[in-house]
């Protein structure tokens, strides 16, 4: 009986939630958005950190940018205009918060609006 109780648990811990590409986008924008604020709350302590998350914030936006440039990407054409626009945008303002210029309201909403408007379409399946 333990020998079956103990294949039971083996095979039933391989069954993991599947994640859609959806998921995966959306908890990538919300890891990064909670670690710029998080670091911007720290002030100049924080710098580093919110480096390190502004980086990965483009990064994220270059993905976004190159997927919807692909041929093969099927969105409107309007919406791809949109997304490199916003792509292009968060680069230039992540360049002013990392020169102290600005701060990083405006890519915390991008972000928090992006899951519910659109980005779930961005990456294709």
């Amino acid at each position: 009986m333990n020998a079956l109780l103990n294949a039971k648990r083996a095979y039933s811990a391989a069954k993991a939630p599947t994640r859609t590409p959806k998921d995966l986008e959306f908890e990538a924008i919300a890891r990064i958005t909670h670690r710029m604020i998080s670091a911007s709350k720290q002030g100049s302590k924080g710098f580093t950190s919110l480096a390190e998350a502004l980086h990965d914030n483009r990064k994220l936006w270059q993905i976004f940018r190159s997927d919807v440039t692909d041929s093969d990407n099927g969105l409107p054409e309007e919406l791809k205009e949109q997304i490199v626009y916003l792509a292009a945008f968060t680069s230039q303002h992540t360049s002013q918060v990392l020169s102290r210029k600005s701060g990083i309201g405006p890519l915390v909403e991008i972000n928090r609006l992006c899951p519910g408007n659109w980005c779930n379409f961005v990456l294709r399946p």
